[in-house]
């Protein structure tokens, strides 16, 4: 019995990383046999998996088929609202109670961050740590998990604001700002840096999109 679950459980997570990482993009279309035989887990827990992720919105059906979901415009804004009022109080939280130990990781991974420049792909999984080690700071496990979701979703997005022209420098400093609230202990600075932090680069993925589609959005 624990084996199985571990197996619908590693499924899951499987599938859910391959999507984070973009081996699966929004649009692909996700085959049970293919799976199975790619991460090499019988095809039960494989549709079991695939019925979970659509449950949260993460696959939608096309016909028979299940795909990648993407999000539309308003989609987009909505997430992001909602991600910035979280993660801002993620900040507030972390100026409470991060401890000296976490503090000097978030400066490390900043300092660390900028030999990634020039490279989006890199900066944005940099960017995913980052942001896990100020839920983290939180210490509260609720808005973390909250959080995890949001982020899940984030996935279903094609492209990383990152590669705008100039976003990684200035995201660099945006997180220095927000450590340097969080040290200061001032929970209101923190929340306002990380807030337009995430309104930043909401601007920024609005700015790459309309080069893309050759349109204002």
């Amino acid at each position: 019995m624990t084996d199985l679950k571990a197996a619908h459980k590693d499924a899951y997570a499987l599938i859910l990383d391959a999507i984070d990482v973009g081996t699966y993009k929004p649009g692909d279309r996700l085959v049970e046999s293919e799976l199975a035989e790619r991460f090499g887990v019988s095809r039960t827990p494989i549709r079991e998996a695939l019925q979970r992720l659509e449950t949260q919105s993460l696959l939608v059906r096309d016909g028979r088929s299940l795909i990648v979901a993407s999000l539309d415009h308003n989609q987009l804004a909505e997430l992001y609202v909602v991600r910035g009022e979280l993660e801002g109080l993620a900040a507030r939280l972390a100026a409470r109670h991060a401890t000296d130990e976490e503090i000097r990781v978030l400066r490390a991974m900043v300092e660390e961050d900028h030999a990634l420049l020039g490279d989006p792909s890199a900066m944005s999984r940099a960017n995913r740590r980052f942001h896990k080690q100020v839920h983290l700071a939180s210490h509260n496990r609720y808005l973390v998990q909250q959080l995890d979701l949001v982020h899940r979703s984030m996935a279903l997005m094609a492209t990383t604001s990152l590669a705008a022209a100039g976003r990684g420098e200035r995201a660099l400093e945006e997180h220095a700002a927000i450590i340097d609230a969080i040290a200061a202990r001032d929970g209101d600075a923190a929340y306002e840096a990380l807030r337009a932090h995430i309104s930043a680069a909401f601007e920024a993925r609005l700015r790459l999109d309309a080069a893309r589609y050759g349109s204002d959005i």
